[in-house]
């Protein structure tokens, strides 16, 4: 099983950077051929990789509660949905101090989720555990260069202005030294992994650079979220959960991801019905206020979904060989 399960994290890491590598070249054509002022097609890419991505924290409770124990299942989803709404209310009543309060979060999990996907991909590949303080160094900028460089460049405003208005000045008078500050960053790891010869995490960092740079804000956070975080976090649920466990006994890896994607599915259709009520008492226009609606609802569920993994990321960033 672990040659199979070698065979699933490798292929889905290769996955998730040509997911990137498309989502580059697709929007640089679609600048080019449309226009960068057009918000369309920023939306329905971004509105297609968020939907792929929604499902991947369906199944917090799957991992996290005693299979069996009824009563903890119970007090784990309404503590769970009561934080995620206590979060979207919080976000569209104070709209700015949400949003950078989501945004660094959302940085530090991402980062140091995907961290904890390598490090428990170079379990299976029988390669020793890099220290902390390396895995510190890769998250910190794999978690900031999707979430923060896209949101501080000048291109951003129009976007923002057009998703919400109250957010186009969200970083103040620092955002030329968050950008210098996050592309500092960047170049040390990258030179720190060099040295250290772990150069697919070099490439993950290239990949999220150009992603960061040259794609609009509202395509590279999606596409990092839908296609990077979510797809990494959907193969380590894969040796957590029985289903998913039994496929890869059998050297099902399709049928293993699909038994890890499926529970969470109707979390998606929920997810959509939630964002087009909020859009409707919206005043910014259906598309607009949809997908405002839409990335509301995802960073609220980022919150308690963090809280749930917290466990799991910890165990495999801590762990020595």
């Amino acid at each position: 099983m672990s040659l199979v399960a070698k065979r699933l994290f490798s292929g889905v890491r290769l996955f998730s950077n040509y997911a990137i590598l498309f989502a580059v070249v697709s929007s640089i054509l679609f600048r080019t051929i449309i226009g960068s002022n057009n918000l369309t097609w920023q939306v329905v890419l971004s509105v297609f990789a968020l939907m792929v991505g929604i499902p991947h924290g369906a199944v917090d409770h799957l991992i996290t509660i005693p299979r069996g124990s009824r009563g903890r299942f119970m007090t784990f989803i309404a503590g769970y949905v009561a934080i995620a709404v206590i979060v979207v209310l919080a976000i569209l009543k104070w709209n700015v101090i949400g949003f950078e309060v989501v945004v660094w979060m959302s940085a530090v999990h991402f980062g140091f989720g995907d961290a904890a996907f390598i490090a428990e991909n170079d379990h299976l590949c029988g390669s020793k555990s890099s220290p902390f303080m390396l895995k510190a160094i890769y998250a910190l900028p794999a978690g900031t260069l999707p979430v923060v460089i896209p949101l501080v460049q000048q291109k951003s405003s129009s976007a923002l202005n057009r998703v919400n208005p109250k957010l186009v000045n969200w970083a103040g008078h620092y955002a030329q030294d968050l950008k210098g500050a996050v592309a500092g960053l960047a170049i040390f790891a990258i030179v720190v992994l060099t040295i250290n010869r772990k150069f697919k995490n070099v490439t993950d960092l290239l990949l999220l650079a150009a992603l960061a740079f040259f794609t609009p804000p509202l395509v590279a956070f999606s596409f990092y979220f839908g296609c990077w975080h979510a797809t990494r976090h959907t193969a380590r649920l894969t040796s957590l959960l029985p289903k998913s466990q039994a496929a890869l006994a059998a050297g099902d890896i399709r049928r293993s991801l699909l038994s890890a994607v499926n529970p969470g599915l109707p979390a998606l259709g929920g997810t959509v019905l939630v964002a087009i009520f909020l859009a409707l008492f919206d005043h910014h226009g259906l598309t607009s206020s949809l997908f405002w609606s839409l990335l509301v609802v995802v960073w609220a569920l980022t919150v308690p979904h963090m809280i749930a993994t917290s466990t799991l990321d910890s165990k495999a960033l801590f762990t020595k060989e």
